[in-house]
């Protein structure tokens, strides 16, 4: 047998059904795996390239499954704006908010969206992160919605990381729409997204469903035009108030519904019946001291599978570690170690529609993989501060370390 590359000497947290392999061999082949276990099982084979682990433990790469990374300014003084007790509904109905992105956005083309996100997807690379979902939303109208979409494929073409497109046009009523939000729902649904969709910028499609964005209905409209271009859907739901957006999500059978602070229990058993998973954002519930945790106990419950994303956006998670969030996610959401870590590689995988390929280390998955120099597989939890990964491949290439 000939591989591209064996890797050896490491142990791996497969977060599949094999669960830990000690002392394991990954060879790979065409940018996926060929053969995963221990290396004493090993089958004989050669390889055109050998690399020694030194004992490190390896994870699949892992998945950001929900940020804003594209973007333009931020929202620093919105920030003290929120310090000194302003609410995050307060700000938005006073012209701040997702709105007040929007000027900076559109005052950007392409390319400079592009080369503002770089930095930010180089840190997530950083901590061993191969897949990242980017969302629009802070264009608002076409041509500022599609240079959103183009900078999230450019970052793609020019970064060692799959990325994933998702339009989230309907995110915000931008100004000029003003007490007109019917109408701006017509054009998300009949141009924004016909147009983005057969350019082919669109992998999936958001919205926000809560009392300053849109209502059920208007956000059942948008998934109604999701499914006519055979797109899948998400939601921004029951983060501010339990508005039945994770019921609607299930009810569309989304690939996610996030945030989830105010979900009842009837939302929950929905997003089960569907397969919906828990997008889990500590980072925002973090910035706007929050206080009603995501109902954790019901997704266990009713075995909703739980991911755990940074959910980076200039306003109220300018997050750029997803390391981070795994203590969050723990430490405010008091998931385990081992659920924080499903939460951003195989869950992760099913909330982008990746789980054929991504998410966990299996033969036929692409090789997409980080090795840490840990002891255990919970000290990614554990640390702060502290980015311990060693090495990053994607599709059989180290592109980080080594």
């Amino acid at each position: 047998m000939r591989w591209d590359s064996l890797w050896i000497n490491g142990h791996a947290a497969t977060m599949s059904p094999a669960g830990v392999v000690r002392d394991a061999a990954v060879a790979v082949v065409g940018g996926c795996i060929a053969w995963i276990g221990p290396r004493a099982e090993m089958p004989p084979g050669t390889a055109a390239e050998e690399h020694d682990l030194d004992g490190r433990w390896l994870t699949p790469g892992l998945i950001d499954a929900h940020t804003h990374l594209v973007f333009g300014g931020n929202r620093a003084a919105e920030f003290e704006m929120r310090l000194e007790g302003a609410s995050y509904e307060e700000i938005a109905r006073a012209g701040g908010g997702i709105v007040s992105t929007v000027t900076a956005t559109r005052a950007a083309d392409a390319e400079t969206l592009a080369a503002l996100a770089a930095p930010r997807l180089e840190r997530l690379l950083a901590e061993g992160v191969t897949v990242v979902e980017v969302k629009s939303g802070y264009g608002l109208d076409l041509a500022s919605e599609r240079a959103m979409l183009r900078a999230a494929r450019l970052l793609g073409e020019r970064h060692p990381v799959t990325v994933r497109t998702t339009g989230l046009a309907a995110h915000a009523l931008p100004p000029e729409f003003a007490g007109r939000a019917d109408a701006y729902i017509d054009l998300v649904c009949d141009e924004i997204l016909p147009v983005l969709a057969a350019e082919g910028l669109v992998d999936a499609v958001d919205a926000f469903c809560e009392r300053i964005a849109f209502t059920p209905e208007q956000t059942a409209r948008v998934f109604d035009a999701a499914r006519r271009l055979g797109l899948p859907m998400k939601l921004h739901a029951d983060q501010l108030s339990d508005g039945g957006g994770a019921a609607l999500a299930a009810r569309y059978g989304g690939l996610s519904a996030d945030h989830l602070e105010h979900t009842s229990e009837d939302g929950v058993r929905a997003m089960a019946a569907a397969g919906t998973v828990a997008m889990l954002l500590p980072g925002a519930f973090y910035l706007l001291r929050e206080t009603k945790l995501p109902p954790v106990e019901l997704f266990r419950r009713h075995g909703v599978p739980m991911a755990v994303a940074t959910d980076c956006n200039p306003g109220t998670s300018p997050a750029v570690s997803l390391l981070l969030m795994l203590n969050m996610a723990c430490t405010l959401f008091r998931l385990t170690p081992a659920e924080a870590l499903a939460g951003v590689t195989r869950h992760a995988a099913q909330a982008l529609g990746m789980q054929a390929t991504h998410g966990s280390l299996e033969v036929g998955k692409a090789a997409d993989f980080a090795a840490w120099d840990i002891g255990r597989p919970a000290e990614l939890c554990y640390w702060l501060g502290l980015n311990p990964c060693a090495l990053v491949v994607r599709a059989g290439r180290v592109v980080r370390g080594g």
